[in-house]
């Protein structure tokens, strides 16, 4: 029988779900010169202990003559599998169906390994927040999905997977009254235009795998429907995950103890065919699902805190950061605040103001004026997690 090359492809979240599965191929062959070809770069394969030997650049030099053309090829395509598309199991498993063809199974969390080099740039990172605002338990912040997009001043999401832009702002400053915040986010927040009158890490043009490391060295991760949560997931990093039109099934790890899938979408959300079909009734029902109102915003805070006062462990050593890092950035809080007495409360994507949307796609209970109580969560019609 021929050898096989594995052609994976897609973003980051895709790549740390295909290991699970390449990792039980490897378990199931262990004498076949398998290939793995990485369409969309291998720098989640890079330093696996058993792995990284197989895995090619598309590019690389030679591949097709050298690797390729005396195997056959296998382009395993997740969202094709049935028990995927519906809600049977999540991304790691159906690469696990199409890989080793042995149905829905327990898999082990995938295999990530930083440098030391990577490590410490994360750590830093986190250090840095946490010395500049006093706070010790950090949060890392990761927003915004590949689909969100800028048109002008406007920032929205037509796959309906990010937070709203002002919810994004809202959140990381109810979060700061409690924690050191980190964000991970392409796009640019003016925190001083939006009112911020305390700092928050944004590292900018720095390395996945850097700010892979700042996940694995946080207290606690929150996210959407993106790769931050697969490596809080390879790392054991409690974390709160926010669904809007996309399943928590599918694309997260409800069953996972230390992981809170808090659905936006419930009976509202329609599922998308990505990769199977171009559907636009779906994206337009699925379109601002993901926005909330003020309760919504404080469910999710509350959630965060369960977590983190479970999960939190504190620092088993003092890190010292380089000299320089800890110089000043930009105004005091204290001038900070004095400019922001004639700032205009910011009003963009805006409806965490507490006021009633007309938003159809809102989460029912909650964006009732009448304001159900949001305890326990997953009582609440339409807001579920999965505890």
């Amino acid at each position: 029988m021929r050898p096989k090359s594995f052609f994976i492809n897609g973003g980051a979240g895709r790549v740390i779900c295909s290991i699970p599965a390449l990792e039980k191929y490897q378990e199931d062959h262990p004498d076949e010169d398998f290939v793995i070809v990485c369409e969309g770069g291998t720098d989640f394969f890079k330093g696996h202990p058993t792995l990284y030997d197989k895995v090619y650049d598309h590019w690389h030099k030679g591949l097709f003559q050298d690797k390729i053309k005396h195997t056959d090829i296998v382009t395993p395509e997740p969202y094709r599998v049935w028990e995927y598309y519906n809600q049977k199991c999540n991304l790691s498993q159906a690469f696990d169906i199409e890989i080793n063809g042995k149905g829905v199974r327990e898999l082990q969390r995938p295999k990530i390994k930083l440098s030391r080099e990577e490590e410490v740039a994360g750590l830093f990172i986190v250090e840095e927040v946490r010395q500049r605002t006093n706070k010790k338990k950090t949060v890392v912040f990761q927003p915004f999905g590949r689909g969100v997009t800028t048109a002008g001043n406007i920032i929205m999401d037509s796959s309906g997977r990010s937070f709203e832009f002002s919810n994004a702002v809202n959140i990381i400053k109810k979060l700061q009254k409690k924690y050191s915040v980190v964000l991970i986010s392409e796009i640019e927040i003016d925190f001083e235009k939006e009112g911020f009158t305390e700092t928050v890490s944004h590292p900018k043009q720095m390395p996945l795998r850097n700010l892979a490391g700042a996940i694995k060295a946080a207290d606690l991760f929150i996210g959407c429907d993106s790769v931050g949560q697969h490596i809080a997931y390879a790392f054991d990093t409690p974390s709160v995950v926010v669904c809007g039109s996309t399943f928590g099934e599918n694309i997260s790890y409800p069953d996972y103890e230390k992981f809170s899938v808090m659905d936006m979408g419930g009976d509202l959300r329609v599922y998308d065919p990505i990769r199977i079909t171009i559907d636009e009734y779906t994206n337009r029902s699925n379109d601002r699902i993901m926005a909330m109102n003020d309760k919504v915003e404080n469910a999710i805070l509350k959630e965060v805190d369960v977590y983190m006062n479970k999960y939190y462990q504190k620092p088993t050593f003092e890190v010292k950061l380089p000299e320089g890092m800890m110089q000043p950035l930009g105004p005091t809080p204290e001038q900070m605040a004095e400019m922001q007495k004639n700032m205009p409360t910011p009003t963009i994507n805006g409806n965490g103001n507490g006021k009633k949307s007309n938003n159809p796609n809102l989460i029912p209970a909650l964006m009732s004026e009448a304001g159900v109580s949001p305890e326990p969560l997953k009582s609440v019609a339409g807001f579920k997690t999965n505890k």
